[in-house]
């Protein structure tokens, strides 16, 4: 099914950031983390009675992660169906015992300080491997028996795991230690309750150094900037926080994010808001009102937790106000936006909208509001109207959960309608008339 749906829905921010987001390549390379798994399919980690695998590490409770794991892939013979003619010569010629006996010696090698990075270099036959590690998480999905592992793994712990793919002699990378800088003050603290929402503005600050992940690229002024020249720009940020000035001028004249610099939004952090961990740990630890700063892969965050937005005049309060009635949902919508949007939509915004007053956009909400709730199908009024160009044309539905990639108001409205109910939400991209099909 082709869509455009990520192009409007999912955040434009830099935040949510995994591995398990890249591409998917099925046929071409389904080793570890290239391959999605239901995690209610996931057996549980009971030991095989493989004199190779770590079963002392198997047998501790899990942790819910993030951890983030290197590891070097061992294949054999047998598992040559699992790889679909991709597999690595080596293993095609290796038979079980000696891809265990390698996997004992390699982390020996490990734990008598050889260097993870020249093993993979030299053993691994993981072609999706990742530089930096896997991180892992208990609420996301990932290859069982490596997974199992990994959340049971101390820092800086060698242990054999095993999969469909073979052998994983595997590393849990040590977390970096805090910058001095950071506001290592309420990271001590204890996070806000599980259920509860921190708002966040936040100005993000990188420097020429820094490697970001995936394709993106630094922006001109993190280029010229060194790390030190960081370090003294969000000290500055900083102390005018914590003197009373305002963020959003700071977000628009300086901030690298450019999913909220230009709008001055606020980041809804839950508990397992999909966000670099160090963000989300900081996030969920400031007051409301208190400023601090933390640094991620990203760059320095200088972060400001703002009270709850209000619910905007056009939304459905009464809906949002509920509990999800559903796990799942399938919803169709309508999306309109308006001239001041156009910053989130890199410009690509729909003609429509660029022409649009905001005022105009509330009055056709309500007119189309009006006529679905009269009973007209909503497949028309999307070729119509809507602006989401994954949908409008084919009148397609989406499917939402809980943890579906999609930005967060879209997500908790759609599982707050009951089946044919239609209700309102804004988001970064506009208003979203949403109703439940399903």
């Amino acid at each position: 099914m082709k869509t455009r749906l990520a192009a409007v829905l999912l955040p434009a921010a830099c935040l949510a950031v995994a591995c398990n987001n890249k591409p998917i390549n099925r046929e071409a390379n389904r080793t570890i983390g290239q391959v999605p798994v239901d995690p209610k399919l996931a057996p549980p980690p009971v030991p095989d009675n493989d004199r190779y695998v770590s079963t002392d590490t198997l047998a501790r409770p899990q942790n819910p992660g993030p951890v983030v794991i290197k590891h070097v892939l061992l294949s054999w013979k047998e598992l040559a169906s699992e790889y679909r003619g991709q597999q690595d010569e080596r293993g095609v010629k290796r038979t079980r015992k000696e891809a265990g006996e390698l996997a004992r010696k390699l982390a020996a090698r490990l734990r008598s300080g050889g260097n993870i990075d020249e093993i993979i270099k030299e053993f691994s036959e993981d072609r999706g491997g990742n530089q930096d590690g896997y991180e892992i998480r208990g609420d996301r999905e990932f290859v069982p028996g490596f997974k199992d592992m990994a959340l049971r793994m101390e820092p800086s712990e060698v242990a054999i795991g095993k999969t469909q793919f073979g052998y994983h002699v595997m590393y849990r990378v040590p977390p970096p230690p805090p910058d001095p800088l950071e506001s290592s003050e309420v990271l001590a603290r204890q996070a806000i309750p599980l259920d509860e929402t921190a708002w966040i503005k936040h100005v993000l600050i990188g420097w020429r150094d820094i490697k970001l992940p995936g394709h993106r690229t630094l922006s001109q002024a993190s280029q010229a900037r060194s790390k030190e020249q960081a370090d003294t720009q969000v000290k500055a940020l900083l102390a005018r926080l914590r003197a009373g000035e305002p963020i959003e001028p700071m977000m628009n004249e300086l901030s690298d994010d450019m999913g909220s610099s230009k709008d001055g939004k606020a980041y809804e952090v839950k508990a397992d808001a999909g966000m670099v961990e160090p963000f989300k740990n900081l996030a969920r630890r400031l007051r409301i009102g208190e400023a601090g700063l933390v640094k991620t892969v990203f760059g320095w965050h200088v972060m400001l937790r703002v009270p709850p937005p209000p619910p905007d005049p056009a939304e459905s309060a009464d809906i949002l106000a509920r509990t999800d009635v559903v796990e799942s949902a399938s919803v169709k919508h309508i999306l309109l936006s308006w001239k001041d949007l156009g910053a989130s939509y890199g410009g690509q915004q729909d003609p429509r909208g660029a022409a649009r007053e905001r005022a105009d956009a509330d009055k056709l909400v309500e007119t189309l509001v009006a006529r679905l709730k009269k009973g007209e199908a909503i497949e028309p009024l999307m070729k119509e109207f809507s602006e989401d160009p994954g949908s409008a044309a084919s009148g397609q539905g989406y499917p939402v959960t809980p943890g579906a990639g999609l930005v967060e108001p879209f997500k908790k409205l759609s599982l707050r309608l009951k089946k044919g109910e239609v209700g309102v939400v804004l988001t970064q991209f506009g208003l979203h008339i949403i109703q439940r099909t399903e």
